[in-house]
């Protein structure tokens, strides 16, 4: 019997146990409801799935789809049946699905008019070909515009830009991982740093401005920077030990694209407008999703590009993010993530408190969106007496934990779409993503209260 035939063997064994299990003798879990023990149950089975890849991961996100229709659906309550029909449905083609398939056909663009070479190149012109400095040149890029713009985003740009460095560097060498994984996490880590750059910090400044706290947006730079710097040196090194580039020198191959034409112009000006879109969202009211339609529509309406390339389009890792949504969607339904966040002893010290919330937050990011893990979590804390300079950095804490879950391709968009690139595989990610978390976790839980109660006093924060 082949791997795979052994694999698959796996998980349909490990499906039919989870589900007879869940039939029969449900989970020591205490008193769950009906629809928490099932969406528990499809929450393990995917988790399982997605770490150990027995079967490809959009396959999961399919079973998760029809698990929570067959399964989860009809046992929610009758009175909120009828609102709830289309609710699993609703995250494979949601905002973020938009983004993605708008960042999928601007990769393609990049690539097929040749911008992604010359973007490259200046990337290797500013770093002489050194790995190491290349590396380094493209997480700061990475960080930096994810504290203004979408992270995933930002991860569809970049990534077009460094696969005609990948195509240089043979397959067996290690570095090419350490390329592709610095795109997503630093893309993850650089949202921690302004309070737009990712919902999560959205959602706490919100709370906190309503709790009479005054935080300015410079104020969330001042608390923020000192671990966004130190979690970037922490991912660099990291790539660079565990994915050495030996002896290697970057280099691409400069095609000659011929003689600039009129498409090579609209290309760069859809590609700009684009991006320009996602910068002033914030002031247009347009979401990330909807920008993403301008690329979609005129690229194809215009002639850029034609039916081939959008067949060509990773379609396997829209409907894998989409699964995880959909996942987010069934614990927020049932209840089980706010009776999972109502396990917290909230009657413990605020230090004590702070890490283990944190660590839930971390836990809960991992499979499920770190934006409605935020939403769980910060509204149940606030409404906690504790002093001031506790309850803000305990928020604070929260919030950057919710932006370090990246263990698995489906913890956050950059992953998945990193993950698309078919040069990293899932343990992979948890190897650098899971180190990332633990050592995040430490260091929030650690010197984060101390640092942020010098800030709170030397800036007179209520």
């Amino acid at each position: 019997m082949t791997k795979s035939r052994k694999q698959r063997l796996f998980a349909s064994v490990f499906l039919v146990l989870m589900i007879l299990i869940g039939e029969t003798i449900g989970l020591p879990f205490g008193d769950l409801t009906r629809s928490q023990e099932i969406t528990a149950i499809i929450l393990i089975i995917a988790a399982v799935l997605w770490i150990t890849e027995w079967v490809s991961l959009f396959v999961v996100s399919f079973l998760i789809l029809a698990l929570e229709i067959i399964w989860l659906l009809p046992v929610l309550q009758v009175e909120e049946l009828a609102s709830k029909k289309d609710i699993f449905f609703s995250p494979f083609f949601s905002n973020i699905i938009l983004l993605f398939l708008g960042g999928f056909v601007l990769s393609s663009l990049m690539q097929k008019y040749g911008l992604d070479i010359k973007f490259a190149q200046l990337i290797l012109d500013r770093t002489k070909g050194k790995p190491a400095m290349t590396l380094l040149g493209i997480i700061l890029v990475c960080s930096f515009l994810s504290m203004w713009i979408s992270n995933t985003a930002t991860t569809a740009m970049m990534l077009t830009m460094v696969f005609p460095l990948l195509k240089r560097i043979p397959d067996d060498q290690p570095f090419r991982k350490a390329l592709v994984l610095a795109i997503p996490f630093a893309c993850n880590l650089g949202g921690i740093g302004t309070p737009i750059g990712t919902p999560p910090n959205a959602i706490a400044l919100s709370y906190l401005t309503k709790q009479g706290f005054n935080l300015s947006f410079l104020d969330w730079i001042l608390f923020t920077s000192p671990f966004l710097v130190f979690f970037l040196v922490l991912l660099w090194q990291l790539l660079l030990r565990v994915f050495p580039a030996g002896d290697l020198t970057l280099e691409i191959d400069v095609r000659d694209s011929g003689k600039t034409t009129y498409k090579h112009v609209l290309a760069i000006s859809i590609f700009g407008l684009t991006a320009i879109g996602w910068f002033t969202g914030s002031y247009t009211g347009l979401s990330t999703g909807t920008v993403a339609l301008l690329p979609i529509i005129a690229c194809f309406w215009l002639g850029l590009l034609d039916s081939s390339d959008f067949r060509s389009l990773p379609w396997d890792v829209l409907y894998m993010v989409a699964g995880g949504l959909a996942l987010g969607v069934a614990l927020n339904t049932s209840g089980l993530g706010a009776v999972l966040v109502g396990q917290l002893p909230l009657d413990a010290s605020p230090l004590i408190l702070l890490s283990i919330a944190a660590g839930v937050a971390l836990v809960m990011s991992t499979v499920m969106s770190n934006t409605a893990t935020a939403g769980l979590i910060i509204p149940l804390v606030m409404s906690l007496n504790f002093a001031s300079e506790y309850m803000l950095s305990l928020v604070l804490a929260l919030a950057m934990m919710c932006s370090m879950a990246m263990a698995l391709p489906v913890s956050t968009p950059p992953n998945a779409i990193a993950f698309s690139s078919n040069a990293i595989k899932t343990k992979d990610m948890i190897m650098i993503g899971g180190l990332i978390g633990v050592v995040g976790f430490i260091v929030v839980a650690l010197v984060g209260s101390a640092y942020w109660k010098f800030m709170i006093a030397l800036l007179g924060i209520a």
